[in-house]
């Protein structure tokens, strides 16, 4: 197993649920969530959390997912944990590249969607 540890940084309580019980069903790696994008980078940059992989919302309150990957790239102890933009909001493939972002992936309403989406990225 390539990953370990999955963060989810996303405001949506509900959308977090529904990733993670799709992840339960495609891998044995740790999940963690966290709803708040400011908290979740001071956790980060403090190492109270070491994740292997983000999977990162665009659209969020106090700071968007564009602005928290900007600041997670500009510090050379986090900078290289992949991340992956996933959210509603649509970006370009273009956009994604140039965050530095692992990939891009829109958030699909169908379970058996996200869990092919999950297996295939992990």
């Amino acid at each position: 197993m390539k990953y370990k540890n999955i963060l989810q940084i996303d405001d949506d309580f509900d959308d977090c649920e529904f990733f993670q019980q799709a992840l339960e069903g495609v891998s044995t790696a740790a999940y963690m969530a966290l709803h708040n994008p400011i908290e979740a980078l001071q956790k980060l940059i403090d190492k109270e959390i070491n994740p292997d992989l983000i999977f990162l919302d665009i659209n969020m309150p106090l700071m968007s997912g564009i602005e928290l990957l900007a600041e997670i790239k500009k510090r050379d102890t986090i900078k290289n944990i992949p991340v992956i933009i996933f959210s509603t909001a649509p970006i370009s493939a273009s956009l994604a590249k140039i965050l530095d972002a692992k990939d891009y992936v829109t958030k699909p309403s169908n379970f058996n969607d996200l869990k092919n989406i999950l297996r295939n990225l992990l």
